[in-house]
């Protein structure tokens, strides 16, 4: 933490943060990051939100009474003059569209960025804080009731804590990205987080969520329609999605649909009161009215890889392992690369992929090409894979 930061008290008046974020308006970043409880609602309940640049740190109370959190919403989705820095902000982005239906602009995931640096795909942020800093994080405040009130100092200052560390740590490696050339890599990556669409959580997409194997439009039609049914019930009681029901009976009653409300006592997962009751009635009549799933909205088959039989599975896993080699040598996380369904269409001829252009394309994607027809081969020498041209190609 820098020597010179200064740490606001806990600031729960309109005043008091309209300043602030007049001031934070002037840097060229913030890092933000929030404390939310979501185990018993449907949506997160924003506990603390804190927020930092370089020079100064502060906790804010969205509970408290009469605070107006207009100029900190402000500055988050229509101030794009600056920088938003997060660390595996999903769910904090999540939080400020449920406010806003907008997300942050621009962004820079500290979680993301680590994939560049050889960090790996998925650092805690307490591995990335001791990587970078060197410092281990006292962990004793995370599991936190964090809707009690007053919260208390130690509580604070550990939330705090988060980024202020944050605040240490972004200019370095944006330090790091800038030396290795490797800022541009992030961009899509960067791009997709910050998609609005991604937090929308429409009902109707709800089905989808749902592992459900059947391609019967029958079947899917009914799973799209009891799961939109699902969650507007959640939402308008505020209780989480499985407390309605769970995932598997919402496949089974697709699946086997019940004629008459009193077969729902029959329902695994069902409370037996659902036979005569109000949401009972209720989810007849959403499974009465579905319609079958339009063609349009079929999802991709499972072995939508045209034509990949075994010898194309084979081809497929042979390519992970080119991405293996591949990502190691660049130290970069192998999913900032290619995807493993984008390695199965390469293997099927699928030739529109994003591992084929830019700096994807000279790390992996010239290899993957190359193996894929019969250019390259694998072998081993000194005990190191190492790839070797087929016809006198690149090596």
């Amino acid at each position: 933490m820098h020597e010179s930061m200064h740490i606001h008290p806990l600031i729960t008046d309109s005043a008091t943060l309209a300043n602030l974020c007049t001031r934070l308006a002037a840097s060229p970043y913030v890092v933000v990051d929030t404390e939310f409880m979501r185990e018993s609602t449907y949506w997160p309940d924003l506990c603390l939100i804190q927020i930092a640049n370089s020079e100064e740190a502060a906790a804010i109370d969205p509970k408290a009474k009469e605070i107006d959190l207009t100029p900190l919403l402000d500055l988050l989705v229509e101030n794009d003059e600056v920088l938003k820095v997060f660390h595996a902000g999903g769910q904090d982005l999540e939080i400020v569209h449920n406010l806003t239906g907008k997300t942050p602009y621009p962004l820079f995931d500290t979680q993301v960025a680590a994939m560049a640096m050889g960090l790996g795909e998925q650092i805690g942020y307490s591995n990335l804080v001791e990587t970078m800093l060197g410092i281990k994080l006292d962990k004793g405040a995370r599991f936190t009731d964090w809707a009690r009130r007053p919260l208390d100092k130690r509580q604070i200052d550990y939330a705090i804590g988060d980024v202020t560390h944050l605040s240490a740590i972004f200019p370095r490696m944006l330090e790091k990205l800038r030396k290795s050339g490797r800022g541009g890599w992030l961009d899509n990556e960067m791009e997709r987080l910050g998609d609005p669409a991604s937090y929308a959580n429409l009902p109707e997409l709800a089905w989808t969520r749902i592992r459900l194997p059947s391609r019967k439009p029958e079947v899917l039609g009914r799973l799209k329609a009891i799961a939109a049914w699902r969650e507007r019930e959640a939402r308008s009681k505020n209780l989480p999605r499985g407390r309605i029901a769970k995932d598997e009976t919402l496949a089974d009653l697709a699946s086997h649909p019940p004629k008459v409300q009193a077969d729902l006592s029959r329902v695994r997962g069902l409370s037996p009161s659902w036979a005569q009751n109000d949401i009972g009635a209720r989810l007849m009549t959403a499974i009465a009215e579905a319609e079958p799933l339009p063609d349009a909205e079929m999802p991709p088959r499972e072995d939508r890889k045209p034509g990949l039989g075994k010898e194309g599975a084979l081809i497929a896993d042979l390519l992970k392992l080119l991405l293996k080699v591949r990502s190691r040598d660049a130290d970069v996380a192998p999913r900032l690369i290619a995807r493993a369904d984008d390695l199965e269409l390469l293997a099927a001829g699928v030739r529109d992929l994003p591992m084929l252009d830019g700096w994807r394309f000279d790390i992996f994607g010239k290899d993957a090409l190359a193996l894929v027809e019969g250019r390259l081969a694998f072998s081993v020498r000194n005990g190191r894979m190492v790839m070797s041209a087929l016809d006198g190609d690149q090596g």
